[in-house]
């Protein structure tokens, strides 16, 4: 699968394009994930085959913060990806790696998680 990044409840265009100026560099596919798509698995968003799709639409409120996952990315390429987030000065908070135990998660679960854990890191 191709490099991607899912972004989330990125609303703000010029946060939107720091996002976007940090990872076109390095060839991955940026894919803004709508608020309907929120019950959609994780790994369904970012093309996986084998995971099915969900069959109804999110019609909950947005998202509290904004959320970024990153798929397929190599160690060098995610470090040259933060790096570059962190010079543009485009900081989020929610950011996630694809894996076997989160792929088919849908987009509130993985943010409950990340807030969670964002929660815990920053006492």
């Amino acid at each position: 699968m191709k490099p991607t990044i899912l972004l989330f409840n990125i609303t703000d265009k010029a946060r939107y394009d720091g996002v976007i100026k940090a990872a076109l560099p390095l060839r991955v596919k940026i894919k803004k994930i709508n608020r309907e798509e929120y019950l959609q698995p994780i790994g369904y968003l970012v093309g996986k085959k084998d995971i099915e799709p969900a069959l109804e639409k999110y019609d909950g409120p947005e998202l509290g913060d904004e959320m970024l996952l990153f798929s397929d990315l190599a160690g060098t390429k995610l470090n040259q990806l933060l790096l570059s987030l962190k010079k543009s000065a485009v900081r989020i908070n929610l950011k996630a790696v694809l894996t076997q135990n989160n792929e088919k998660w849908n987009t509130i679960q993985l943010y409950e998680e990340l807030k969670k854990e964002h929660e815990a890191l920053s006492k």
